[in-house]
């Protein structure tokens, strides 16, 4: 843990001078160098368009003329038990990614809307593991001692639990609560020893350092330390991790809702709707692969964007 400690504020900050001298800051440097990879620069795009029709998922489902919970019995064939009308799921015109099977609900406005809530649930979960990850690591690292006993006995107890055990237990249990927010809440409880071991390690390695000691020896006290002299020194893992993290909720969150346990009907989300199609896949396979082409891409995107921001921030840490 010790040998990539010094990497990640080295990145930006050995950059500092010649970025003075051009009159670009470190993070501008990190930004022109992720934009140099053609990895990075699709993840980066991607990931842009992706969190665009998220966000947009409204006006654009209205844009195509149905919500995600309209039912077009038109578009389906009542006499062949609900298969679209048309080619490829009944895309056209009036439905530009076809219609679900049996009720003829717009494939366009259920994935925009799917993608709203899985994305939601990610970035909300990684929210809530990183902060904790990174006050649980700060506090273990530099007041070690009890506190780092505590809560490294407290990380460890954490990672050894069948997690995906408890979730779907959990999951299963409480029924009648919001679901996007257990599924937060539930997600995030196990994701945080992570991240928290990281930064414990890098606190570790930074907290002896002539800087830290002069603070000290200054009368400032352990709050300013650590947010002014300990934390933007390990922002570049944290960050680098944040980004590697999103695809595994995204995944998790898919997962839950494939096992039935996760966002219900008639609530949208990819792995939601991927479940739901396996049932049809031999008649209408576009309602299968569409879901899954757009989880794929987001998974993608946001792996390529993380392992290109390790790289730049953390480069002994991406190759150990």
């Amino acid at each position: 843990m010790t040998s990539t400690s010094t990497e990640p504020a080295a990145a930006p900050v050995a950059a500092a001078g010649p970025a003075k001298a051009s009159g670009r800051g470190p993070w501008r440097l990190v930004w022109d160098q992720l934009w140099a990879k053609g990895s990075a620069r699709f993840g980066l795009i991607t990931v842009a368009v992706l969190v665009l029709l998220a966000v947009l998922a409204g006006p654009l489902s209205a844009l195509g003329g149905w919500s995600p919970e309209e039912f077009d019995k038109r578009a389906i064939d009542p006499y062949l038990g609900g298969v679209p009308r048309g080619d490829f799921g009944g895309i056209g015109a009036r439905h530009w990614l076809g219609v679900e099977p049996v009720t003829g609900r717009d494939l366009f406005a259920r994935v925009l809307h799917g993608g709203q809530v899985s994305l939601m649930i990610a970035f909300i979960a990684t929210a809530v593991v990183v902060i904790v990850g990174t006050l649980a690591g700060i506090a273990a690292g530099y007041f070690g001692g009890r506190v780092d006993a505590l809560l490294s006995r407290l990380m460890d107890l954490t990672m050894s639990f069948p997690s995906l055990i408890f979730m779907i237990a959990m999951m299963s249990v409480a029924k009648d609560v919001n679901r996007i927010l257990l599924m937060t809440a539930v997600i995030g409880l196990f994701g945080w020893p992570g991240i928290a071991r990281v930064v414990r390690g890098q606190t570790l390695s930074l907290k002896h350092r002539e800087y830290v000691e002069a603070a000290k020896v200054g009368g400032a006290r352990s709050w300013r330390i650590l947010t002014r002299e300990i934390l933007p020194n390990v922002s570049g893992p944290i960050i680098a991790y944040t980004t590697l993290l999103i695809p595994g909720m995204i995944a998790t969150e898919a997962a839950l809702s494939y096992l039935g346990v996760g966002v219900r009907p008639p609530t949208a989300s990819w792995g939601q709707m991927i479940a739901e199609s396996i049932v049809h896949y031999e008649t209408d396979p576009t309602y299968f692969l569409i879901p899954t082409v757009f989880l794929f891409v987001a998974v993608l995107a946001f792996t390529l964007l993380g392992d290109a921001l390790r790289d730049i921030l953390d480069p002994r840490g991406g190759r150990s």
